[in-house]
């Protein structure tokens, strides 16, 4: 225990020099920056800035790209909370009751909840980066192709009944977002699936445009249609733009269990912060007395989401220092400036470079202490950003997503499918149909696929591989017993309404 103090008290010498605190601030600005504007994404901000860092010191180098990733998670919560817009697909969840938030005057509310609570995970998850993680990474390392199906069915049946009130709109747009994924060129046999002759189609479905769609795009033709914007109730003092102590007593309990989510579930390779969001969102809603107010506007939709996939942001560095196993693309591509230094990640690096483990460890303290100072004191602009007449407003939503979308690959056809989905999203609005399952089957539809023909491939063809493992099969019994429970309870209260008549 005295020695980990001893060279966190190092990681500190190394991380408070006037060059590395330059760096950690460049890279939480940067990421929150990339965070903000849809399409581009922290492992694009990482690898766009790797070439820069030619020559440059590697405890520098990584502490911008550690300061990159985390930074990215705060910058999606903003266009969130305010136009509905997911920066990041771990944003999704945030979308549910941070827009809804914003609609009532409460966006600095939501604003300052994701802050305050994305630091205390990120601050959790640096302890335990610092405690358990060669501990965590040996688990994480337990983990093959059937875990991964077996995670990935639980996460996705939990999608089903998160944001309606309906089942069958429920599992209707989850059908849609699974159909999507599976478009694009086959990974085993190198088919084209679902492409009706469409180059643009070989790639797939990304999942920005759609996103930027069925919640942006389609939430200014409601706007239009319904005749109004709903932002402008909102308390421009500061003291009304933070949470008061019924919303710290409603939100520390999703703070504190959606950090430590986000950090196991994290470091599981291929798991992401979309999945952690997900599941610390999907767990509120069942352990809420309340449940119908989620999605209506309740802070605890905010604060679970939002601790998780920052502290998902951290538990993905465990494997990835430990192991040398990246978990996310942005890991990937930290994992390749590792190399361009010339260090070789595993246990090895804790012993031989504890300047550099240490110096990134305590860099991420200041980063997450950086970052929520910024996202504080500048709430009040934020909020007042959407306290713009429509009539300039729309028209900016809609301009920051055609360029969001035309960004990504230089191509119209991603603007017009934006578009398209926007008018699909905004028939699903009027018609009931929540667009968070069809987005979210779509994001984790393909690493379902890709792992449940990996066990596939591993058994021969025999499903019982996914029961054999003792993790998978828990995972596979415990999504078993999801799927089932709403059918349990609906003849459970049939069966009593049965008795009470008679």
């Amino acid at each position: 225990m005295m020695d980990t103090f001893q060279q966190l008290w190092l990681g500190f010498q190394v991380a408070l020099t006037p060059t590395n605190l330059m760096f950690a601030f460049i890279g939480v600005l940067a990421g929150q920056l990339i965070g903000v504007l849809p399409g581009i994404g922290p492992s694009a901000g990482v690898a766009i800035l790797l070439p820069v860092t030619f020559g440059v010191n590697p405890v520098s180098a990584m502490i911008m790209f550690a300061g990159i990733y985390y930074g990215a998670m705060y910058g999606g919560t903003i266009t969130s909370i305010l136009v509905n817009i997911p920066g990041e697909s771990s944003s999704v969840m945030t979308c549910l009751d941070g827009y809804q938030m914003g609609k009532k005057g409460q966006a600095g509310k939501a604003l300052g909840i994701a802050a305050f609570g994305s630091f205390f995970a990120g601050t959790i998850g640096v302890i335990g980066l610092m405690f358990f993680a060669p501990w965590l990474a040996g688990v994480a390392l337990s983990f093959g192709p059937p875990e991964y199906a077996a995670l990935m069915v639980m996460s996705l049946i939990l999608i089903i009944g998160l944001t309606s009130q309906s089942m069958a709109k429920g599992i209707a747009c989850f059908a849609l977002g699974l159909f999507m994924s599976v478009i694009g060129v086959d990974v085993v046999t190198g088919q084209p699936r679902f492409t009706f002759g469409q180059v643009e189609f070989l790639d797939g479905i990304d999942f920005v445009p759609v996103a930027m769609g069925v919640f942006g795009i389609a939430e200014v033709l409601d706007s239009l249609a319904e005749g109004k914007v709903d932002m402008k109730n909102v308390k421009l003092r500061f003291k009304d733009l933070l949470p008061n102590l019924r919303d710290w007593a409603m939100s520390i309990g999703p703070i504190i269990r959606g950090s430590f989510i986000g950090f196991f579930v994290g470091m599981m390779p291929g798991s992401g912060a979309t999945a952690c969001s997900m599941v610390s969102y999907a767990t509120e809603r069942k352990l809420s007395k309340t449940p119908g107010r989620f999605g209506t506007g309740a802070i605890e939709g905010v604060a679970g989401p939002e601790a998780a996939n920052n502290a998902a942001s951290v538990g993905g560095l465990v494997p990835l220092l430990t192991l040398g196993i990246p978990s996310s693309a942005t890991t990937a591509v930290m994992l390749g400036g590792l190399l361009m230094f010339g260090l070789r990640p595993g246990p090895l690096l804790f012993e031989q470079n504890p300047e550099f483990i240490w110096g990134l460890i305590a860099s991420m303290y200041i980063g997450n202490l950086m970052l929520v100072i910024l996202n504080t004191v500048f709430i009040p602009v934020f909020v007042a950003a959407v306290r713009i007449q429509a009539a300039f407003l729309l028209p900016m939503i809609v301009t920051f997503t055609i360029i969001g979308a035309y960004s990504m690959q230089n191509s119209m056809f991603l603007v017009w499918l934006m578009l398209g989905m926007g008018v699909v999203g905004f028939f699903m609005k009027k018609l009931g149909y929540p667009p968070a399952p069809m987005v979210l089957a779509l994001v984790l539809g393909n690493t379902l696929e890709s792992a449940f023909r990996q066990s596939l491939q591993m058994s021969q063809g025999n499903l019982g591989i996914f029961f054999e493992r003792p993790l998978s099969a828990f995972l596979m019994v415990a999504a078993f017993i999801m799927a089932l429970f709403p059918l349990f309870m609906m003849g459970y209260r049939a069966l009593k309404k049965r008795l009470a008549a008679g």
